[in-house]
């Protein structure tokens, strides 16, 4: 960790440093740290990019005492989709549910803490400022793919199955893998519980804390060595106390 407490700042990247800055995070953490890649990943500069960054919001979280962006996030609105020619998950999953709504949309992606400050207080300010935007722009429904590490679904069973079978979305939420991969892998009564929470990333248990849940079926996506599934967090269902952890304790009741 940082020699001085850090100090954090929210904001969301306008200059083209900026926007290089975030992509060698996601470099050093999606491909160096867990394997991934893609066509348009620059491994010589150290950046990790693809064709919709252009079109997405970038938000950075940066230790103010060093520097160091300490956590990024890729924010898509339904009316940059709209630009972009579609979401991007809808390379994974079928989204016909969620666009034909009404309901204004916003995709995730990209999420990622550099490793000196995970377990810190980094998380809670980009998701704080997450809050913050989503009520700038009165987004109603959050989604976007999270993803396991590796694509070896025997090591996934239990945590496959208990979002199957305990976080499945509703009908009118529920989106579906395009390549599916069933979650269904053990029966209900026979999962390992605790097995389950520990092998699931912390993202997605922030998520299920907050009242989200998961389209049906995982997407293997073996350019980025993840299995993926789609989390879907609609802020119409949200409790008061899941509203005040997702506003950092400012939620209105």
């Amino acid at each position: 960790m940082p020699d001085r407490p850090p100090e954090f700042s929210v904001k969301i990247a306008e200059t083209e440093a900026e926007l290089r800055a975030a992509q060698a995070l996601r470099y050093d953490v999606f491909v160096r740290e867990l394997g991934g890649g893609g066509e348009m990943v620059d491994h010589e500069a150290g950046l990790e990019q693809d064709r919709f960054d252009r079109y997405f919001d970038h938000m950075l979280v940066t230790d103010e005492t060093n520097r160091q962006v300490a956590g990024v996030y890729r924010l898509l609105r339904d009316d940059q989709a709209a630009r972009a020619g579609q979401f991007y998950s809808e390379d994974e999953y079928d989204l016909s549910v969620l666009k034909s709504s009404g309901r204004k949309l916003l995709e995730l992606g990209r999420s990622c803490l550099h490793a000196d400050y995970r377990g810190g207080t980094a998380m809670f300010h980009l998701w704080s400022g997450l809050a913050e935007y989503v009520a700038q722009h009165r987004i109603e429904v959050l989604f976007g793919v999270a993803s396991f590490h590796g694509t070896d679904l025997q090591a996934l069973t239990n945590p496959l199955a208990m979002l199957h079978h305990n976080h499945l979305a509703p009908r009118e939420l529920r989106v579906r893998s395009k390549v599916f991969q069933n979650m269904d892998l053990i029966g209900e009564g026979d999962l390992d519980r605790k097995r389950a929470m520990v092998d699931t990333p912390a993202l997605i248990k922030a998520y299920l804390r907050l009242g989200g849940f998961v389209g049906e079926g995982a997407f293997v996506d073996h350019d980025f060595n993840t299995t993926d599934v789609c989390l879907i967090l609609d802020t119409a269902r949200m409790n008061a106390r899941q509203r005040r952890i997702y506003a950092g304790g400012r939620g209105r009741e």
